[in-house]
């Protein structure tokens, strides 16, 4: 158990800080958005504490949808003019106040789905946008290595302290924007804002895949094993997360329909 939370996510980390490496920011944003922190923090949880904490712990990872792009949208307009320091404490403020909202609404997976749902709306409409940036950004090894440390530290955390917590905080935790955190901060520094928004915009488009990895997992996790769970939660995810990816491209396609510049849409 111990080699999983030390393993599971600094590996997906390092897959998708590789992708933004030879792909650009908003392929890796896109693969940032699924559930590469949230799904194997959520399987621990359920391996710890049952089925129904796990479902319960899900409702909740999909409510903390609407934490998720409190943080983006906070860190994305504040580091137009600001410095990284400020746009991080300001999106994780941003993200402990709706934490704080969400933690008393009902544990009810259709409040959670639309809640989710606009917020993943909202983001779209209202992130700022930013000019298409080229693949091949340098990714420094000590940057890299705090990104996996990061991750390995927020699982252990997460699942050490889960008992205590309860299904809610870790449902919410587990969606803590660790990644959004550390890529943003890091490319922040690195590339400067504009790299940052096609990031964060990029990620909009991978909560639709989280969305449905959530939303399986709340509705089966207590009708079947939890492994047949979880593989259809990640076969769904991939599915929803193909189709809103094929959707984007074709929007990107019509400059006419979307009303801009081909060459200057972002990923939405």
């Amino acid at each position: 158990m111990l080699a999983l939370k030390l393993t599971l996510v600094p590996l997906f980390l390092l897959f998708v800080s590789m992708a933004g490496k030879h792909w650009g920011p908003k392929v890796a944003g896109w693969l940032a958005g699924l559930p590469v922190i949230a799904g194997p923090i959520l399987w621990l949880l359920v391996m710890q504490h049952g089925d129904a904490f796990g479902a319960r712990a899900a409702t909740l990872s999909l409510y903390a949808i609407l934490a998720s792009e409190s943080f983006n949208f906070a860190y994305a307009w504040t580091c137009r003019a600001r410095p990284w320091w400020l746009a991080l404490a300001v999106g994780l403020a941003a993200w402990f106040a709706a934490a704080c909202v969400l933690s008393r609404l009902p544990v009810s997976w259709p409040w959670a789905l639309g809640v989710a749902l606009a917020a993943t709306l909202f983001g779209q409409t209202f992130l700022p946008r930013s000019t298409v940036v080229a693949a091949g950004a340098p990714l420094m090894r000590t940057d890299l290595a705090g990104r996996m440390f990061a991750g390995a530290a927020l699982t252990l955390a997460v699942t050490a302290m889960s008992t205590r917590l309860g299904p809610v905080w870790s449902g919410l935790f587990a969606v803590f924007p660790l990644l959004s955190s550390v890529l943003a901060v890091s490319s922040h520094r690195a590339h400067g804002a504009a790299f940052v928004i096609a990031l964060l915009r990029g990620m909009v488009l991978g909560r639709f895949g989280f969305a449905a990895f959530c939303l399986v997992l709340s509705l089966t996790l207590a009708h079947q094993a939890s492994t047949l769970a979880f593989v259809e939660a990640a076969a769904v995810a991939m599915l929803v997360q193909a189709t809103s990816a094929r959707l984007a491209r074709l929007k990107r396609a019509d400059p006419a329909q979307s009303g801009v510049r081909a060459d200057t849409v972002s990923t939405e």
